[in-house]
């Protein structure tokens, strides 16, 4: 990168409810997700040219799917296309249009996987919305306007998401509504600042990269779509070992058609707490050479020491989720 001043934002499309589309304006669940293209969704934002000022945006449409259909192809993707925009010298940051179903497993893969050194200069801003385009107040405008904001302010840097005027970090960050238009949280760390007026108020600092030392080996296992397979089990009452077992035979008959399974992540309640059967077959598992992380259910506190449940590693505070896609990174750099 050379020393020019960034004068453009990157805006890139992934689809969700913030391009939705529904026949009726009064209908704000039965809609059709990723209707609208990224550069009709910031035309119908009145107010973002005089924002932007002299800053130009560049668009691109990465994808254009509901985010609950979310791939790992797609984040590659998602991943490569960030990345060439944060590395142009005359790209000041980039905005990711997303759906709220995923947007915070979106968030922390690129919150891990992009690089520090491009992080710790630029932020990327994620932002979504609860009610579709068509609908009859939509949210998205004034989500999109803040993340601007957020992306344009001096300083900014790291992986965010802006969500009805609040900036979350993408490690904290959890969807914990259903259909509020203010979804999100960030659990006990709460959120980095708050979007008033255009202007933000800036409560922490910036999140800090947190990016592992992705090697050659995990580009090319990404490009060939080779991720490693990790699922995640619940506990509760009654839990059985069934499900584990069934997964563990499926891993021995070595099925083609079916990726090998590499890891677990149980999302225990409580503290973690996992019952006496399931605890059992997830050992099962991890004598089999399957990787196995304890997660908690709960949306704040984190998983502490609990004497032979500690046979487990614990998630360090992340949600299920997020232990996921942090077991696959590290299975994929092992």
């Amino acid at each position: 990168m050379n020393s020019s001043t960034p004068t453009k934002l990157a805006v890139l499309g992934t689809g969700g409810t913030i391009a939705g589309a529904a026949v009726d304006p009064m209908d704000n669940v039965g809609y059709a997700a990723a209707q609208v293209g990224v550069a009709q969704l910031l035309g119908s934002v009145p107010a973002l040219p005089r924002l932007l000022g002299a800053c130009e945006l560049v668009t691109e449409q990465v994808a254009q799917i509901d985010s609950k259909d979310m791939t790992w192809a797609v984040l590659y993707t998602l991943w490569q296309r960030v990345t060439h925009h944060l590395s142009r010298s005359d790209v000041l940051g980039v905005v990711i249009t997303h759906g709220t179903d995923t947007l915070a497993e979106t968030a922390y893969f690129l919150h891990c996987v992009l690089s520090p050194e491009l992080l710790s200069a630029k932020p990327v801003v994620l932002t979504c919305a609860m009610r579709p385009a068509s609908a009859l107040a939509p949210d998205g405008p004034q989500n999109v306007l803040d993340a601007v904001a957020v992306a344009l302010t001096p300083s900014a840097s790291g992986v965010m998401a802006v969500c009805a005027g609040t900036v979350h970090g993408a490690e904290h960050v959890q969807k914990v509504d259903t259909y509020r238009r203010d979804a999100f949280d960030s659990g006990d760390y709460g959120p980095l600042a708050y979007v008033e007026e255009g202007a933000l108020r800036q409560l922490k600092n910036w999140p800090a990269p947190g990016a592992k030392p992705i090697g050659e080996a995990v580009h090319r296992q990404a490009q060939s779509n080779d991720w490693p397979r990790v699922e995640i089990v619940m506990n509760h009452v009654g839990a059985s070992g069934a499900m584990v077992d069934a997964l563990l035979a499926q891993r021995a008959a070595g099925a083609l058609a079916v990726p090998v399974l590499r890891g677990l992540v149980v999302a225990g309640t409580g503290n973690g707490t996992i019952h006496a059967d399931l605890h059992a077959a997830l050992r099962r598992a991890q004598s089999a050479g399957v990787q196995v992380v304890r997660a908690s259910c709960c949306q704040r506190g984190r998983v502490l020491p609990s004497g032979d449940v500690d046979l487990f590693p614990d998630s360090q505070g992340l949600s299920a989720v997020k232990a996921r896609i942090d077991l696959v990174l590290s299975l994929m750099m092992a």
